[in-house]
């Protein structure tokens, strides 16, 4: 295996065990069960991020092992923030417009392109079904696209997006380390009648758990999601390898984080958290922050590269030890809206537009 190619500030993390609450407000120490070399130092996070946790869910789950690093004083600290989730103008107010365009990137990922790189993928042409080829193209994507997919939503928080996911027809599990998290996520599903059935029907779960767990006892996804997680966890790498190993063959695993730069900086620290207070201040840390062609060279370097996953299919294929694509997240504060980033594969433009918000997608080999 070729060295990791993620940073040595992310992977080597020490540890500080007498951290006092008043200089890391929002520290949760959330670390994978896997025995690992490196050790890390607390984490910030929100309720919503918190993917690691010991081995409890609103369903009765066992697990290999229960070992766990979470400082259970922090998580019941954040926790406070749950009843906030649902406030389309409180504290997550730039998740929820953040939602449609998460949902927009899964949509062209999973549905528009549902044939693997190296499928023939077509319908076979005749000219008794020409008539039909504007009919199936504009009908994918439509109705109930995540119709029998089963979907992972790691750090699901108030469940947000695996609402989103279920009313789509996917087969959802959110996890979260925070337990008022799970609750307020049950509670708020349980008030429209179509998620409730699907509660009960089973197609609709939330669990007081980790993504860890759920790997350990063997569960896999056709997608799996960690959105504005990867920032928050203190074993990147781990969490990264984690992940993986739950996607099945021919499934996606699709990620949103923040990008190391001087532009998130500003925008992310500076502006969102220290100026205008749109989020808690010490919500991230600068240096946990992965670059994008830093996360693409770690799958392909430690996570199996070419051979485990599809190499792209379009110019940015190029990319001879990198897998996966990424895609800028703008905000436009003028309209209130967030926008997927266009732009060429290695232009300016494109990395100008991941300087901060970012999608990265990748599908496993059949």
């Amino acid at each position: 295996m070729t060295k990791s190619s993620l940073p040595r500030h992310i992977l080597l993390r020490h540890s500080r065990p007498d951290v006092s609450r008043s200089s890391f407000r929002n520290i949760i120490i959330a670390r994978s069960i896997t025995s690992t070399p490196f050790h890390c130092a607390p984490s910030s996070s929100t309720p919503r991020q918190s993917t690691q946790s010991q081995s409890t869910s609103t369903s009765t789950s066992t697990s290999a092992s229960t070992f766990s690093t979470i400082n259970e004083s922090e998580i019941s600290h954040f926790s406070k923030l749950s009843s906030q989730w649902w406030d389309e103008s409180g504290e997550f107010k730039l998740l929820h417009r953040m939602n449609p365009v998460r949902i927009e990137y899964i949509r062209q990922k999973v549905a528009l392109n549902a044939s693997p790189p190296d499928s023939e993928g077509e319908v076979e042409w005749t000219f008794e079904t020409r008539h039909r080829d504007l009919e199936r193209e504009t009908s994918k994507g439509t109705g109930l696209w995540l119709d029998g997919m089963r979907c992972l939503d790691v750090g699901c928080g108030g469940g947000l997006l695996s609402e989103s996911l279920a009313r789509l027809g996917g087969k959802v599990i959110g996890v979260d380390a925070s337990s008022s998290n799970i609750k307020i996520a049950l509670t708020h599903s349980q008030q429209d009648p179509t998620l409730s059935k699907k509660i009960d029907q089973g197609t609709l779960e939330f669990r007081h758990s980790s993504a860890e767990v759920l790997r350990d006892n063997g569960e896999q996804f056709d997608v799996v999601c960690a959105m504005e997680v990867l920032e928050h966890v203190d074993q990147p790498n781990e969490f990264m390898k984690c992940l993986g190993e739950m996607v099945k063959p021919g499934g996606h695993l699709i990620i949103s984080t923040i990008s190391r730069t001087p532009l998130s900086q500003l925008l992310t620290l500076t502006l969102a958290e220290d100026v205008l207070k749109l989020v808690t201040p010490g919500t991230h840390t600068y240096k946990k922050f992965v670059k994008p062609e830093e996360l693409r060279r770690f799958i392909y370097s430690d996570m199996g590269g070419f051979e485990t996953w599809y190499q792209n299919s379009d110019a940015s294929d190029i990319r001879k030890d990198e897998v996966g694509e990424t895609r800028g997240i703008i905000y436009d504060p003028l309209k209130g809206v967030w926008r997927l980033w266009n732009g060429v594969q290695g232009s300016f433009w494109k990395g100008l537009g991941e300087g901060c918000n970012y999608m990265f997608h990748a599908r496993k080999r059949l």
